[in-house]
This record gives structure tokens, sequence and C-alpha cells, in this order.
């Protein structure tokens, strides 16, 4: 299936019919990125696992390094690409925000100084925490270097760019609480391609 037919198929879907696109096409099945690399694919997964000590069924690689295509920015994946992990391990997203608890306590009694960027970065990080969602590379940089170097920024630049098995690409990643998050995260996504659609649709009856 290409672009402009993943497309299609959304903007025609019913809610549930979304939930089951998500499924067949984003979740299961081995990535784009893996074409004809089924073994690579397991060795990517099994090195990201053993990192962060969690099933490597736990990991999954989304957007258009999945799919081979953006259907959000109605790009293909290129050279440019970035290769998106998503983690699914509420154990894990618990001990990061252990990790980050002990900054909140500090912010608030005033101990640590945060730019006014930096704290804007840290607002956004909280609303996608809100949603089951931990993106590590919405904390303040100051923080960052200080909680997550180590246990991640280090480790996905040690896959990126050649050093691993997907290839020459960067490598990212966030952490979602539970499959459910996951699904939503992504579904979610697919409603708002589908709002974009109906509100052009509104405005122009012959589109």
């Amino acid at each position: 299936m290409n672009l402009d037919e993943f497309t299609a198929q959304i903007k025609s879907s019913s809610d549930e019919e979304l939930f089951d696109i998500s499924r067949k096409h984003v979740l299961h099945g081995t990535p784009h990125v893996f074409a004809g690399r089924d073994d690579d694919y397991y060795d990517f997964r099994k090195r990201i696992s053993h990192k962060f000590k969690i099933p490597f069924h736990e990991v999954y690689i989304m957007g258009s390094a999945k799919l081979g295509f953006s259907p959000h920015k109605g790009t293909l994946f290129d050279l440019d690409s970035d290769i998106d992990v998503a983690i699914i391990s509420g154990c894990l997203f618990e001990e990061i925000m252990m990790r980050i608890a002990g900054f909140q306590r500090q912010y608030r009694k005033a101990r640590r100084a945060i730019q006014e960027r930096e704290l804007r970065m840290y607002h956004e990080f909280l609303e996608y925490v809100a949603l089951g969602w931990i993106r590590p590379d919405k904390l303040p940089v100051s923080f960052k270097m200080e909680a997550l170097k180590n246990d991640w920024f280090e480790f996905f630049t040690s896959i990126s760019y050649g050093k691993s098995e997907v290839g020459n690409y960067k490598v990212s990643a966030g952490v979602f609480k539970s499959y459910e998050h996951l699904e939503e995260y992504i579904v979610g996504g697919f409603r708002d391609i589908k709002s974009i659609k109906t509100v052009r649709t509104e405005n122009d009856p012959s589109d």
C-alpha cells in the first residue's frame, strides 16, 4: 500500500476501523526499513530490550521507517528520515518518572535555575506524560544531562548512523506507559488526518 492509498483508507474509515489499520499496518509486521531483513529487525529490538531489561516484543518502530512513508507529513521514507522507536513498558516509564521527581522537587523549592525556554520544554514534556508517553528529548537540557545522559541519549546515539542493524539513520525513542496509550496515540494521529480532510471539504465542496 502506498502513501495515497493509505491516506485514502484512513479518511474513509470509521473510528473502529482506524484501530484495525493501526494494528495491521503500524503495530504488526516487519518495518519498511527492515524489509527482507527479519533477523536484523529481531537483533535490533533485542539490543534495545537488553539495554532496558524489557521483553523484545515491547519494542516497536513507528513512523515512516515502519510504513515507508509518513501520512502526517505526506512524505516518503528516505536517507534523511529518523528511526522512531516506541518502547512499551510501565516499569521503565515509572523508573524514568522517579528520576524526574527529584528535579521537580528541586524546581518547586527554587533551588534549581531553569531558563524560560527550558521551562516551556518541561511543560511540554509534562503534557506528553499526561498522555502516557515519555519524551526525554523534551526535558530541559540541564536535567537531561544529569539524569538520562548515560541511560538514554548516549545509548541511542550508539545505535545511530551505521552503528547498529538499522543502518545509517538517527535513532530516537519514547516510552509509552501501556500498549493502550501507544495505540491511542497512533489512532489519534489518524483522527487528525481525517479532521483536516473534513475541514477542507467543508470549505471547498469541489475538494
